[in-house]
């Protein structure tokens, strides 16, 4: 379980990351400005929706990650097919 969750954090902050930085070039990378801070709220959006995917992930998919697909190789999930 910890594995799982080190996966959605993960997937979660880079979601986050690129978001917020494509906004701010999308807009001019003016830090200062009123649309810098709507930019990071925005950005929050697709990252609660990577946690919402990688939750889904976990109980779907691969239960060690927030993958949806199992993992290739995986004896356990072929038998449990």
């Amino acid at each position: 379980m910890p594995r799982l969750l080190i996966d959605i954090a993960e997937r979660t902050v880079a979601a986050y990351v690129t978001t917020l930085l494509g906004l701010l070039l999308a807009d001019g990378f003016d830090l200062t400005s009123l649309s810098a801070i709507k930019a990071a709220a925005v950005a929050a959006l697709p990252a609660a929706l990577s946690v919402l995917k990688g939750a889904i992930g976990g109980l779907a998919g691969d239960k060690t990650s927030a993958a949806w697909l199992p993992r290739r190789g995986n004896t356990a999930a072929r038998k449990e097919a």
